[in-house]
Parts: structure tokens; C-alpha cells; sequence
């Protein structure tokens, strides 16, 4: 250790808190946080400051970016100089900046993320507004510091006549927080301001009437606006943002076409996401993409493949990739050199208030100007009313000094009047020199007392900084880029799935899926039918309904359980494939098995669950009706949806309006037909009433339907592929609880009834063996025949086989006018659609 030195013990852990705390704030108050004055990081004013010293204005040639570099980087900015230049370079990037501040000449990048040309190829001077950020620096509007050697002075704020914060946004990482703040239109936030300088009470909401959003630099959509409402109000919030898209035929193929994208998304980054995405299958339905965009402009293709459909793969997109992005607003900027978060009315407040700083300071700038300059001129007025005695004067005197010595004396003059009189030039001795010096002095005199009037008037200066920023407007202002979507909000899982017609069909162990309507034909009656699902030995398909995407799906168990799912959340198979086992879907238990499901429409809908029922019967013959509302609230283990007796079993549940009829069928061939009034609404828990008395302890109930439609007849299949339909009329309308009249005549050959359909000539029936055979038939092949007859063979059973399960579609063949589709409506609406039947068998 050196003579003199000594060692002072310091604990390591002050020390490190010490030495943290102060490089902390170092990075909060000198390099990541903008100000909330001008909205400039150090760096970016120190840029912009170091260009204006350099003569590079928007006036002026173009200079190389490297010299540009080097003086601010030897004057003002002691870091790397890729910090300096990249700063710059952002600057002057249309895509990232909303209001461009730096004019470049060279290669400076693209949106692809391309980086710019090395700064010795470059060339960069100021945009014209970028010198509305420096006007009146040189009028002592702002305070200036000493650079980082001493040696010069710097500006700590720039006097901006420009809201730049809210312009063009900022983003930052300090230690410990960090800003990003969105762009703004500069049209929309000068409105705002000078709501803001009108009324200073004003409010945020009143504000955001004028500030609509945030307006990004490369268009796209903001997607909903709960996000940008609550980042004016408190200073943060997240903003969607969707690209812009539009679906067009290019060469007779369906394309997407994106224009603009989100703000600060790396296109060929996106485009080869999407294509990883597309290549693992996770994105169906795009055969290619092809980027387009030119000096024009952008355009991404996506080609879609034949079968696809635009608006869900579009919403794909936006599920998956970039197209749709958010911005999370966080509004933090240093006030008085310490970090705020800050609303959209601080911000403006903020901006108002230094702009009165700058005008209060160049007001008593230009004041103290004028002032010297009109005591100069007082002087010379004097001397030019007695000009022969001050040439007498100064000819007579022996040197300059001795000369404004003499002429102080003489007219009593201070020594800056005395030395401008000595120095004045013999041509304003002349009498036109002269009138020019009064023309002056009376102006002079005009502008101090209109600067005196503007330190003492604030509205004055307010009124000033208001005409100032409508001027600003009035050059740099223009329209919006970003679209705002106000009905935008969460991507809903909905969005994503085609609302389709499917099939659902459920074997007898249990195995559910759903397959595209499209997949199965129409057949001629007493054809052989075609394979329909490959399940497992013994097993056979015994429920087949047909229902849409976005419906709600109610389970009902034989013991009187209700389950509860989205029609999209069953597993999407093939015609040939299994499907999967109902108990992984829903919590059953293991004895328990589905009998019935009923397709609803919203079940959130009000109107819709009180104005609906589901009608319950059992294999007994009981029936009960409960309002659909009690099924409206679905928990995870089901709910009870009727009490089971003993020995009996949930059957069939439909949904109805309340003023239809209701037929039962008999294994034996017999049918009730009764109004559904005749069965008061009961609770969730209740057993219901007596619907039929059965024949014998043989004899039970294979089917439940709900009529309303009296131009509809009445189907019949039995078990060994006879069926019949006849008239709903040769069905008398009876009490409940009676025994029913015969139906179709049952013997050895017919084998017992299996299925009681409703249905009209514009249906198509699905029967399907238990062997897995499945044909599809028009039912209008059917004659109408009286309600005793033994039927028409609808399908050829071979050997044991028998019918499992019976259900109608509707047809989906080109040639349906608008009317039936309109009537298909009605029939959902009313509950009473084609997606709630299904039939099933008993062995």
C-alpha cells in the first residue's frame, strides 16, 4: 500500500446496494424513459439535436449517416455508436415510426426485418417536422446542461411544438419497469389538446371522443376497445391488433389477402410461422402462401385449399399467428426527471404545460431583444436628430473611446447607445436611413408591449399555443391508418369452427362422433346400403342424430341424469371410424348409459329456456315436462333431469314449445296420441305422470314424438326392416295414461316396432343395421298407408341381422328453394328441428 493511502472496511452488501441504486437510476432517468415533455430518450434527442448543430436540416443536402454518427457521438452521446445509428435509423422507418423524424437516403431496413446498410453507405437529414421539434431552441426555451466532458452544452428537453409522446409512442426496458406507449394520430391528439387547453376539467371519456385510439404506423385493425378505454383511463391496458384482410378469387381459387399487418410484427417471420403451422397441421386449409408485397405495398396471399372456408381459416389465422397481436399499453415517462405511470389527461396536461414553459420563455427572450434593440435605436434617433454635433464630437476626439466618452456625456447616453453611434456607417446619415430608424423603433415599440401583454395575459398564451398546434395540424395532419373495431373482442373458440351440419351417431357401448353431413349419399329405397362405421365385434351404431357445430348438447342417462356439451367439443371422426367412449367425455357412471340428447339452440338466451320444455318419457309409459331452464346451468357430474322408479328407465327426451302433441309407441304396435298440455311442468326432480298403460309386462315403450306440425305423418320401422307412414289424422286424440291404438300390425315376419319418427316429404331417413349397414332414403318413396297395415320392406335384412337405429335428415340437395330452408328454421326455432330425434333399440 502507498504512503499516505488507508483502507476503509466497507460491507459488500451496502456497497452493492449503493452501486445498484445509482446505475438503476442512471438507466430509469438517462436512457430508457422518454420524457414526458418532448417524448425523447436521450439518445433520440441527442440525434435530432446533434443534426440541427450540423446544419442537416429538411432544408438542406442529405450528409452521410456516419458523419452524422460521429458528432453526436464525440459532442453529445459517449456509448456505441450502433446505439446512435440504430436509433436514428428507426427514425426514419415508416413502419415504425407513425410521424417519420429522419429523412433517409439508402437502405434503411424493411418490415421484413432486413437490416439497414452499414452508416458509411448512408445518407440521412431532418424531416420537416422533425425542425417543429427544435423551433425557437435558440430563444433560451429550454434549459441546457454541460455534455459529458464539459466542454458543450446539451438541451435536457427539446421545446417541441409537436405532441410527440402521444405521436409516435415509445418503448423502453429501464431496471425494475418499463414503458411502451402506442402512436397516436397527430390530427386526433392536437383535437384532444385543445379540448384539453378549452377546458381543463375536462374528461377522459370526453377526451377519447377526439383521441379515438391509438393509430399505428403500419394500419391493421384495433380488434374490440375495452383494452383501449382502459389505457386512456389508467395507463395501461392491451390493445388487439389485427392485420387486414380481405377474401378474394385469384385464378378461380378462394384467397385471403392481407394488406396491412400488425404494428411491430416481422412479416417474413409470420409468413414462416404460418407455414410451420400449416406443415404440422395445426392450421388446416391453406395449400400456399405467397408474399406479394412491392413498392406499393403489401400483400401477403394465402391460397386456400378447395374445400376450405375463408372466414374460419381467416379466424385461424388470427387464433394462431401474427395477424392478430396485442399491445400492451404501459404508460411511463419521467415528470421532473422521476418515472409516472401516466393517463391519456396527464399526458396532455404534461404537454400543455411545457409548451406555456416554452412560450412564457420565449416570450421574455424575444422581450429582452427587443428591449436592447429599442434603447439602441433610442440612442440613434438621438444621434441622428444632432448629427452635425456628434460628428464635431467624434471628429474631435483622439480615439474611439474618447469619443463615446465625449458623446455619453454630451447627451447623456449609456456607453451601448455611445458605442453604437461610433460605430454607425455614413450611409444611415442619410434622410431615408433615418425615416427607417423611426419606422423601427415605433415597431419595436409595438412588439414589447404585445410581449409584455402575452407575460401577463395567460389566456393570450394559451390561445398562442392553440394556434400554434392548429398550424402543426394543419401541415402535418392526416388520416387515420388503424381501423377500429368496436364490436371486436376475445377470439371465441366459435370463430374458429364452420357452424355445419353433422352427424352424431352413438354405438351401443358408448363411442361417440360427429361427421360432416356431406360424407353420407342418397340411396334408393331398397338399396343395400353403404358401410357406415367399423365398430367393434358386437357392437352396433344405436343413436343417429343430426345437429350443427355451435348447438348445445344435453345427455340424458337411463337413470334420469342430464349431461351437458358443445355440439364442436365432440371428437370429429370419419364415416368408418369408431369414434370415442362417451365416459371420457362426460363424467357417467359406469352403469349408467346415454338414451336420449337433445340439440338446443343458446342456452344463455333468456327468451329461448323460458319460452322451451323437455318432454321425458320412461320405457314404462311414464312422461313428465320440465321447463329447459332448469337445464340451463350445467355442473360437471350432471344433474338430475327426472326420478327413475324401480325396474324403470329414461327412454326419450324432446324439446317442445308447450303446445305440441305427444305420441308414444309400443313394442306391440300401438300408439298414444295426446296434448302435451295435459302435463303440467314439474321440477328437475319429480317422476312425471302416467303417459300409456302397457298391455302386458312384455310390452314397453320403444319411442317419443312431439308433433306440432299437423301436415306431418307419422313413420314407423320394424325391427326386421318393414316400415309405413300414415297420416297423423287416423291417430284419435286420446287422455294420457290410455292404451293406445294399433299402429302397424305386427307379426313373425315384421318382428316388434323399433322406432316412432314424424316426418314430411322433404325428409331423408338414415336406418342403420346392427351389423353397421347404414342407407339413406328419401321418404317422399314412401306411401302414405292406413295405420293397421303391415308396411313396405324399407331394407334388406340379411340372416340375424335387425335394425338398430332409425333417424330422418333433412335433404341436402342443390335444388332446395328458399322456403324449405326458411321452414327449416321455423322448425328449429320451435325446438322441434330434425336434429332432436333419435331412435334406439331394445334387444
Amino acid at each position: 500500500m502507498a504512503e499516505g493511502e488507508k483502507l476503509i472496511p466497507i460491507n459488500i452488501e451496502d456497497e452493492m446496494k449503493s452501486a445498484y441504486i445509482d446505475y438503476s437510476m442512471s438507466v430509469i432517468v438517462s436512457r430508457a424513459l422518454p420524457d414526458v415533455r418532448d417524448g425523447f430518450k436521450p439518445v433520440h434527442r441527442r440525434v435530432l439535436y446533434g443534426m440541427h448543430e450540423l446544419g442537416v436540416r429538411s432544408g438542406s443536402a442529405h450528409k452521410k449517416s456516419a458523419r452524422i454518427v460521429g458528432e453526436v457521438l464525440g459532442k453529445y452521446h459517449p456509448h456505441g455508436d450502433t446505439s446512435v445509428y440504430d436509433s436514428m435509423v428507426r427514425m426514419a422507418q415508416e413502419w415504425s415510426l407513425r410521424y417519420m423524424l429522419v429523412d433517409g437516403q439508402g437502405n434503411f431496413g424493411s418490415v421484413d426485418g432486413d437490416s439497414p446498410a452499414a452508416m458509411r453507405y448512408t445518407e440521412a437529414r431532418m424531416q420537416k417536422i422533425a425542425d417543429e421539434m427544435l423551433a425557437d431552441i435558440d430563444k433560451d426555451t429550454v434549459d441546457h446542461q454541460l455534455n459529458f466532458d464539459d466542454s458543450l452544452q446539451e438541451p435536457t428537453v427539446l421545446p417541441t411544438r409537436i405532441p410527440n409522446l402521444l405521436i409516435n409512442g415509445a418503448s423502453g426496458i429501464a431496471v425494475g419497469m418499463a414503458t411502451n406507449m402506442p402512436p397516436h394520430n397527430l390530427s386526433e391528439v392536437i383535437d384532444g389538446t385543445v379540448a384539453f387547453i378549452e377546458n381543463n376539467d375536462i374528461e377522459i371519456d370526453e377526451l377519447i371522443t377526439h383521441i379515438k385510439a391509438p393509430d399505428f404506423p403500419t394500419g391493421g385493425i384495433i380488434y374490440g376497445y375495452d383494452g383501449v378505454k382502459e389505457a386512456f383511463h389508467t395507463g395501461r391496458g392491451r390493445v388487439v391488433m389485427r392485420a387486414k384482410a380481405t377474401i378474394e378469387e385469384v385464378q378461380g381459387k378462394e384467397c385471403i389477402i392481407v394488406s396491412e399487418i400488425p404494428y411491430q410484427v416481422n412479416k417474413a417471420d409470420m409468413i414462416k410461422k404460418t407455414a410451420d403451422l400449416i406443415n404440422d397441421k395445426k392450421i388446416e386449409g391453406i395449400s400456399s402462401i405467397r408474399d406479394e408485397s412491392d413498392r406499393k405495398g403489401m400483400r401477403i396471399v394465402y391460397i386456400l385449399k378447395r374445400d376450405a372456408i375463408p372466414n374460419i381459416v381467416l379466424n385461424t389465422l388470427y387464433k394462431y399467428t401474427a395477424l392478430q397481436s396485442s399491445f400492451s399499453v404501459n404508460n411511463i415517462a419521467l415528470v421532473n426527471g422521476r418515472p409516472e405511470l401516466l393517463n391519456l389527461k396527464q399526458m396532455i396536461h404534461y404537454f400543455v404545460e411545457h409548451r406555456h414553459d416554452v412560450v412564457v420563455r420565449r416570450s421574455k427572450y424575444e422581450l429582452k431583444k427587443a428591449e436592447d434593440r429599442a434603447h439602441i435605436l433610442e440612442g440613434l434617433i438621438i444621434a441622428s436628430d444632432n448629427i452635425d454635433e456628434v460628428i464635431s464630437i467624434i471628429r474631435a476626439s483622439s480615439n474611439a473611446d474618447e469619443a463615446r466618452e465625449n458623446l455619453q456625456e454630451r447627451f447623456k447616453l449609456s456607453e451601448i447607445q455611445a458605442k453604437a453611434i461610433v460605430e454607425m456607417r455614413l450611409r444611415q446619415l442619410t434622410g431615408l436611413e433615418q425615416d427607417k430608424l423611426r419606422s423601427e423603433y415605433e415597431e419595436i415599440l409595438k412588439t414589447i408591449e404585445d410581449l409584455k401583454d402575452i407575460l401577463a395575459n395567460k389566456d393570450r398564451r394559451m390561445q398562442i399555443i392553440k394556434d400554434e398546434l392548429l398550424e402543426v395540424k394543419g401541415k402535418y395532419g392526416d388520416e387515420r391508418r388503424s381501423e377500429i373495431n368496436f364490436a371486436g373482442g376475445d377470439l371465441s373458440i366459435e370463430d374458429m369452427i364452420p357452424d355445419e351440419q353433422v352427424v352424431i351417431t352413438i354405438s351401443h357401448a358408448g363411442y361417440i362422433k360427429r361427421t360432416p353431413l356431406t360424407e353420407y349419399k342418397t340411396q334408393n329405397r331398397g338399396g343395400v346400403g353403404q358401410k357406415a362405421s367399423s365398430t367393434r365385434n358386437e357392437d352396433f351404431l344405436e343413436h343417429l342424430f343430426v345437429g350443427t357445430n355451435h348447438q348445445y348438447m344435453l345427455f340424458f342417462t337411463q337413470k334420469g341424469k342430464c349431461f351437458w356439451m358443445r355440439v364442436y367439443e365432440i371428437p370429429e371422426g370419419s364415416k368408418t371410424s369408431k369414434g370415442r367412449a362417451i365416459q371420457n367425455l362426460i363424467n357417467i357412471e359406469q352403469d349408467d348409459k346415454v338414451k336420449a340428447f337433445i340439440c338446443t339452440q343458446d342456452l344463455k338466451d333468456e327468451e329461448y329456456v323460458n319460452s322451451h320444455y323437455v318432454i321425458m318419457a320412461t320405457k314404462k309409459g311414464t312422461v313428465k315436462k320440465t321447463s329447459l331452464e332448469q337445464y340451463s346451468r350445467p355442473r360437471q357430474n350432471g344433474i338430475n333431469a327426472i326420478g327413475i322408479r324401480e325396474g324403470d328407465e329414461l327412454l326419450e327426451a324432446k324439446l317442445t314449445t308447450g303446445t305440441s302433441q305427444i305420441f308414444l309407441g309400443l313394442k306391440s304396435g300401438k300408439a298414444i296420441r295426446f296434448e302435451e298440455s295435459k302435463t303440467r311442468p314439474m321440477g328437475r326432480n319429480a317422476s312425471g305422470v302416467r303417459g300409456v298403460t302397457l298391455a302386458n309386462d312384455n310390452d314397453e315403450v320403444i319411442g317419443m314424438v312431439s308433433v306440432h306440425d299437423f301436415d306431418e305423418e307419422i313413420l314407423v320401422v320394424s325391427e326386421n326392416g318393414f316400415g309405413k307412414r300414415s297420416s297423423i289424422d287416423d291417430y284419435r286424440i286420446t287422455n294420457r295414461g290410455g292404451k293406445g291404438v294399433k299402429t302397424i300390425s305386427i307379426t313373425d315376419k315384421t318382428g316388434g316396432l323399433v322406432a316412432i319418427k314424424n316426418v314430411t316429404d322433404s325428409d331423408d331417413l338414415m336406418i342403420i343395421n346392427k351389423s353397421g349397414i347404414a342407407i339413406r332414403m328419401s321418404v317422399e318413396d314412401l306411401r302414405v298407408m292406413g295405420r293397421a297395415t303391415q308396411g313396405v320392406k324399407l331394407i334388406n335384412i340379411k340372416g340375424d341381422d335387425s335394425i338398430a337405429a332409425v333417424a330422418k335428415v333433412m335433404k341436402d340437395e342443390e335444388d332446395i328453394n328458399e322456403t324449405d330452408i326458411l321452414d327449416m328454421e321455423v322448425n328449429e326455432e320451435d325446438g322441434t328441428a330434425l336434429d332432436n330425434d333419435k331412435a334406439e333399440t331394445e334387444e
